[in-house]
């Protein structure tokens, strides 16, 4: 019981305040009675702690527990965690949607109105710190024995009506011609007229809808045949549908296309233009756009609004002015990634994609890594690809710092969709020079595993499961940490939380790591009850946190600094390195933000350093970092934000 009480005062001084309740015992379950209290006693001595790290467990008070989706580090130093529904479908049907503003440094929280169901959306940061959020949920999935009359997609098409625009009520009935099977509308829509060119001709016009059988039963299902279908009771020429799959199958989640700027210093959301197709489990980042002044965010992938995965000419990318506030098709990028690409900016302005991606998709195309020329829409894969490339799916990818050396790290995964099994490779892809190498495996075989970068260029790789969401209790409770220069992995405190799917992890400030969520399918080994989402936080303090030694403290540094400078900053210790580190904006373990960039670092005088940014926007993208100073026994300071315009 001593043990207990101590860790919850050490706890305490960790978050900084009194609200939180923060939890001692939440260890893995393999230990009970005596040898829980001996791994927890041996992970406590400071000889441990100083080799491999610590965590500790944070439970927020009930009126501000949520399940965290979606997590994203601001430059005022809070954490913003966005549920959205959360995964649940009576919050859905009840309009009960949560976002949570929490303050690690003073363990102030307070929650935000949160206005539609961003949960599984993108997110990208802003030039001036906002946040960006689009797409997500607009209605839940249906599961196949769950399914009552057979439903699809129907195409309304307009070949000959000129006059006027032409309403389609719900409830209207469409006749399959080649049965007599009658399909009705669940939504009200508009037909466009069709469009007279100038010089003659003219431009027909359609529109899509969600269509069910009207009596319910088997028999009116088909699946990738065409048919087309009579609209009953208006025989207009030109007018008629046409589906290729009507059927009783599960029905996917239906994406959302709403926008919204998250106002870091307003603390509100701010309504912005709809996207253009409606995404839920899209991917955002940043990227030169149409906008000479500025860079765009560009959004890709995702089910649309009737749970159809974006494909080809389907609208796969569009662009977001962050002046206009709008967002622009760009069919001249069309490049159908599965569901949650792991993007990343790369140094010559392509895009870096690892192979890694969540859930949906063609399995066959585009699961390996390559560039995406924003220029030209041309792909071009890494030669040999990732050792066992079935398993990219739910694996993590990080670049990895420094930025400058254009390496990301693959960990993890498992095969497309829900199929059993999972992987302990870790790969580095060279992107510079198109090439894969191998790095030593996880621990433990997993899938969802998650990824950060440390001020000291390490990588925290924390969490996952082999099964499935976790299923027959499959948690993985293992730490590792991985060092890029050295391409070796030194297992560490494992984590006392499991974490699964819809699971996060970010840096904080301070140089700890917070981890949050989890959605395991079951909630026992035998797969037979129903699992309950993790709401509880974990921190990780590296192993520079308890080494002999003062940490070195940034003492003046400017607010913002221009690419291409050199800058003073004082600081105490003796620093070795300086690093930008680009906050994260994470889920389902995708981030497409996160980046550790090197400063050049010189020493003027006595406690006087002069820094210098690279010139390479694509490097530095604008926004707000952390600068870190690392002195010369890999002890971090905390963070000072400084924003690069």
């Amino acid at each position: 019981m001593k043990r207990s009480t101590a860790l919850k005062l050490r706890n305490r001084a960790v978050v900084g305040g009194v609200a939180v309740l923060l939890v001692a015992v939440n260890g893995p379950q393999v230990a009970i009675g005596t040898d829980r209290a001996s791994t927890f006693w041996q992970e406590s001595r400071p000889d441990y702690m100083a080799a491999n790290g610590s965590w500790t467990t944070v439970e927020l008070p009930p009126e501000y527990q949520l399940n965290g989706v979606h997590s994203v580090l601001l430059a005022t130093g809070k954490v913003l965690v966005v549920a959205g529904s959360g995964n649940n479908e009576h919050h859905f049907e009840a309009g009960t949607f949560r976002t949570l503003l929490w303050d690690p440094a003073t363990d102030q929280m307070r929650t935000i109105d949160t206005p539609e169901d961003l949960f599984c959306g993108g997110h990208a940061f802003l030039p001036n710190g906002n946040v960006l959020i689009a797409g997500g949920t607009k209605k839940y999935e249906v599961l196949e024995s769950d399914v009552e009359r057979a439903a699809g997609v129907l195409t309304i098409h307009n070949d000959a009506i000129y006059e006027v625009d032409t309403p389609v009520p719900v409830g209207t009935v469409f006749v399959d011609d080649a049965t007599g099977v009658e399909y009705r509308t669940t939504e009200d829509t508009v037909l466009p007229m069709v469009r007279k060119l100038a010089g003659g001709g003219k431009e027909p016009t359609s529109v899509r809808v969600w269509v069910e059988a009207v009596e319910p039963g088997t028999g009116d299902d088909f699946t990738g045949e065409g048919h087309q279908l009579t609209w009953k009771g208006d025989d207009r020429p030109g007018l008629y549908g046409q589906a290729d799959t009507i059927d009783s199958a599960k029905q996917d989640y239906w994406g959302l296309d709403a926008s919204y700027e998250f106002d870091i210093y307003k603390e509100q959301y701010v309504e912005v233009g709809d996207l253009n197709r409606a995404r839920w489990y899209p991917s955002l980042f940043s990227a030169a756009g149409s906008n000479p002044d500025d860079d765009s965010i560009f959004a890709v992938s995702g089910l649309d609004e009737y749970g159809q995965f974006i494909d080809e000419n389907q609208g796969t990318t569009e662009e977001y002015d962050v002046h206009a506030k709008t967002w622009t098709p760009r069919p001249d990028l069309d490049m159908p990634f599965p569901t949650y690409p792991a993007l990343f900016r790369g140094a010559d302005g392509k895009i870096l994609y690892s192979g890694s991606s969540t859930g949906y998709g063609p399995a066959e195309r585009l699961r390996a890594p390559g560039t995406w020329d924003l220029t030209t829409n041309e792909f071009a894969e890494i030669p040999g690809g990732l050792r066992e490339p079935e398993m990219n799916e739910t694996s993590s990818s990080i670049l990895l710092a420094p930025a400058q050396e254009q390496d990301v790290l693959v960990a993890g995964g498992g095969p497309v969709g829900d199929t059993p099994g999972s992987t302990a490779r870790v790969d580095v892809i060279s992107f510079d020079d198109a090439r894969v190498t191998p790095a030593p495996d996880l621990v433990q075989p997993g899938r969802y595993v998650s990824a950060v970068n440390l001020p000291t260029d390490d990588v925290l790789l924390t969490g996952g499961s082999r099964g499935y969401r976790g299923s027959n209790r499959s948690d993985n409770f293992a730490a590792q940490l991985y060092t890029p220069a050295t391409n070796t992995m030194e297992e560490v405190a494992p984590n006392h939380v499991g974490r699964n799917y819809h699971s996060e992890a970010l840096l904080l400030p301070d140089g700890s790591v917070l981890t949050l969520g989890s959605d395991p399918l079951y909630g026992d080994a035998e797969n037979e009850t129903a699992g309950t989402f993790e709401k509880r936080f974990e921190i990780y303090q590296p192993p520079y946190f308890f080494t002999e030694g003062a940490r070195p403290m940034v003492l003046k540094a400017p607010e913002s600094v221009e690419r291409g400078t050199t800058f003073e900053v004082r600081a105490s210790g003796n620093i070795a390195s300086a690093r930008l580190v680009r906050p994260s904006a994470v889920t389902h373990v995708t981030d497409t933000e996160q980046r550790s960039v090197a400063l050049d670092v010189e020493r003027t005088g006595s406690g006087a350093l002069a820094l210098t940014l690279d010139a390479n926007e694509n490097l530095t993208p604008a926004g707000h970092y952390m600068l870190f100073l690392v002195d010369e026994n890999g002890k971090p300071s905390v963070a000072q934000w400084v924003h690069v315009p």
